[in-house]
């Protein structure tokens, strides 16, 4: 059932944290969640709904941008357009509830519930995956750019996209079906800790041999090309971070819910959950930002986008 003290109830589920679950009056845990206004995470979710709204719309309108790369990154934005349509939804319809403006049952409500978890759980599955797929493309480029559009052709791309997707939909299916079981919650850990470690390995590897071979790559004709590929990899990189740094907290509170339940520390720490998300949100609403200052195509397109837009409203 929705919880009533905070707009999203991502992926906790569990009988160790069932305070998340619960109004303060039904709080027999003694638990007291750090309250953030519902408006705060209604605000934040149409900024962000509306960013990456527009990186999808430009990396469409845009010719330029229909590559492998930006397919990918167009993806990444629409995991991130999961959060956010999840966040605007669940909050509207707690704030209507709250108003007594719309009258629902507890049937509903639950189905609404899984429906939003889902969502949610889709997003950091298929944002990890996609990290870790242009990261794999990054690579490839440097170190392949011969091979690599025979390598890395546009029906691959979109292969590997419907197999991400088809992926991450039906693991996060699975995982709220079997959301009261700790061994779920472990498999969500280790793929984020794996998909990490995977990330960091090619990234040093990338770096490193790119740094060697560079005064060799700046010889040859395609210096500009290794440029152009080196800045996708740093963009990439600062994506990577922001990801650690905004969902970092959440896992580690999924850690703790399978080491430490009970643990007075640990009830501590999960009375932070809403600033946790918060957070989440706040890495839907920084991507785009990231997005528009590494490229200068993609921040023409948007400026054009947004123009058009206040155009059209006048």
């Amino acid at each position: 059932m929705l919880n009533p003290v905070h707009p999203i109830n991502v992926l906790i589920l569990t009988p160790y944290v069932t305070v998340l679950k619960e109004t303060p009056e039904m709080n027999t845990t003694g638990i007291d969640q750090i309250m953030i206004p519902q408006e705060l995470f209604l605000m934040l979710g149409l900024i962000s709904l509306v960013e990456n709204v527009l990186v999808v719309a430009a990396i469409i309108k845009n010719r330029n941008l229909h590559c492998p790369m930006y397919y990918f990154i167009c993806c990444l934005a629409v995991s991130d357009l999961l959060v956010s349509v999840g966040n605007v939804a669940e909050t509207m319809f707690m704030l209507l509830t709250e108003h007594r403006l719309l009258i629902v049952t507890a049937k509903m409500l639950q189905h609404l519930d899984n429906v939003i978890d889902i969502m949610i759980c889709t997003s950091v599955v298929s944002s990890l995956s996609f990290l870790c797929t242009i990261a794999a493309d990054r690579y490839i480029t440097i170190f392949y750019a011969l091979r690599y559009h025979s390598i890395m052709t546009t029906r691959r791309a979109v292969s590997i996209i419907v197999a991400v997707w088809m992926v991450s939909i039906s693991s996060s299916s699975l995982f709220i079906v079997y959301h009261t079981y700790n061994a779920a919650i472990a498999c969500l850990v280790t793929f984020f800790g794996l998909t990490l470690v995977f990330t960091a390995v090619l990234y040093l590897h990338m770096f490193n041999l790119a740094h060697v071979h560079s005064r060799h790559i700046m010889a040859l004709h395609k210096g500009r090309r290794q440029a152009t590929s080196m800045k996708g990899a740093i963009t990439i990189t600062i994506l990577l971070g922001v990801f650690i740094i905004c969902w970092g907290p959440f896992f580690l509170h999924l850690i703790l819910i399978l080491t430490c339940p009970t643990s007075s520390y640990c009830s501590y720490y999960f009375s932070h959950f809403n600033i946790f998300l918060i957070l989440i949100i706040c890495n839907s609403l920084i991507d785009p930002l990231i997005y528009a200052y590494r490229s200068q195509e993609l921040r023409k397109t948007l400026k054009e986008l947004v123009f058009c837009s206040c155009c059209f409203v006048i």
